[in-house]
């Protein structure tokens, strides 16, 4: 065998290497045993077009399969638009699947979008629980609070294309949360009644404007924040430590005030004695002027003690009966 016939050999084989590339027999038949119509002249041009006539010819047939109305046009379009075309046609037999109302052009415009077609259509049969972070709040009582709530939401399908995704959600639910804890009066009647903040939060109508239908909030915690880390608690705690110190103050302040009145009444008590004894020292004076100058007389003083001797007895006697008397306790 010479050397043009070896040449001539490989040629034809790298010739048939190119029409099968080119033109993907297999692909083709494999096509019309599952009843999509493409020919190989369309194979050929999807390879031209740098398109992978493997993707469109299996999604074809699996679209054709579910019932679909599709073509390869539509699917090759989508696919040099930079679209996911497996991902379109699974959201497509999904939606059918649960009676959604969904469109091919629905479907590729939320898909080049960058949202997941496929995702919103699952959350659309199967709502989404989004968990939000702790969201910090203050009561009317200066109580902070530490709030995390369950947000379950359905994908809106109409809005998904311009509508706002889970970060507007959360942040919106968590606005919320703060406004209903804050207008509440006390930190107390939150954490007795904490399904009110999910009823002030729904009715705010939150998920306007966005790619989801909020369909349930649940409070799942309210906790109070140690005192450390409370700024309401810790304010609280000040203020009664400084009331309880102005009030020993006072409190001091009144005693030192009774013992001042105390030592006062002592002083006076004393001083009342003072001139007591100092008067009863000017009876013996007075007396004595008294003999000197006429105006009493021995009889006269007599009769004086006698007087007094006789108030003295009857004090006495009046003090015996009464030590004699039975009491309360001597009667039982």
């Amino acid at each position: 065998m010479d050397l043009f016939t070896l040449i001539g050999i490989f040629l034809a084989i790298v010739l048939v290497f190119v029409f099968l590339y080119f033109i993907p027999v297999n692909l083709w038949i494999t096509a019309r045993f599952s009843g999509v119509k493409v020919g190989l002249f369309e194979l050929m041009f999807m390879r031209i077009r740098k398109v992978p006539p493997g993707v469109i010819v299996r999604e074809m047939i699996t679209a054709i399969k579910a019932g679909l109305q599709v073509t390869t046009s539509d699917l090759e379009t989508h696919y040099l638009a930079g679209g996911n075309v497996p991902n379109v046609i699974k959201a497509l037999i999904s939606a059918d699947k649960a009676n959604i109302n969904l469109s091919f052009k629905q479907a590729t415009a939320i898909d080049l979008a960058g949202r997941d077609v496929f995702e919103a259509v699952q959350i659309s049969v199967n709502p989404k629980v989004i968990n939000t972070p702790s969201v910090s709040a203050v009561a009317g009582d200066g109580i902070q609070l530490l709030a995390k709530a369950r947000v379950t939401v359905r994908a809106n399908i109409g809005r998904l294309v311009g509508g706002a995704g889970e970060e507007t959600i959360l942040a919106r639910v968590g606005e919320g949360i703060v406004t209903s804890i804050g207008s509440a009066a006390k930190y107390t009647d939150v954490l007795e009644n904490p399904d009110d903040i999910s009823k002030l939060v729904l009715e705010r109508g939150l998920d306007a404007g966005t790619a989801f239908e909020i369909l349930s909030i649940d409070i799942a915690d309210v906790d109070v924040p140690k005192v450390d880390a409370n700024i309401g608690a810790k304010v609280q705690i000040d203020q009664a430590n400084a009331d309880l110190k102005v009030a020993e103050a006072k409190a001091e302040e009144r005693r030192a005030m009774a013992v001042a009145k105390e030592q006062e009444m002592k002083a006076l008590t004393q001083e009342m004695r003072a001139r007591v004894i100092e008067a009863e020292a000017e009876v013996p004076k007075a007396m004595a002027e008294a003999f000197r100058s006429g105006n009493l007389g021995i009889m006269d003083y007599y009769r004086m003690k006698n007087i007094e001797a006789d108030t003295s007895m009857r004090d006495s006697i009046s003090k015996a009966d009464d030590s004699d008397k039975p009491g309360p306790e001597k009667e039982s």
